[in-house]
């Protein structure tokens, strides 16, 4: 099972639009990733619900997991999302 421990980079954390982001994402990715907090049970992470529940704020450490052909670059791309403040990011329609 491929894991990454990322650290929550956005101002508001796992709220709003860069949990709608980062579940978008999730979502497309070409196997089923899920996301913990600490020992936190792991919540499948295109489920906007599941994510949100986590209540993870800016500067909290998550574990993405993921399993078959093509977990590594998936959970690689989904951790660089993470990492990134998506807050002080313009929306790609804008």
């Amino acid at each position: 099972m491929a894991t990454r421990t990322v650290t929550v980079g956005s101002a508001s954390g796992l709220h709003a639009r860069p949990a709608a982001l980062f579940v978008a994402a999730a979502g497309a990715a070409p196997v089923p990733v899920t996301i913990r907090t600490g020992e936190k049970r792991a919540v499948p992470a295109n489920s906007m619900l599941s994510v949100l529940s986590l209540g993870a704020k800016q500067g909290t450490e998550v574990v993405l997991e993921a399993d078959g052909e093509g977990a590594e670059a998936a959970l690689d791309d989904l951790a660089d999302l993470l990492a990134r403040d998506l807050d002080a990011e313009e929306p790609a329609d804008a």
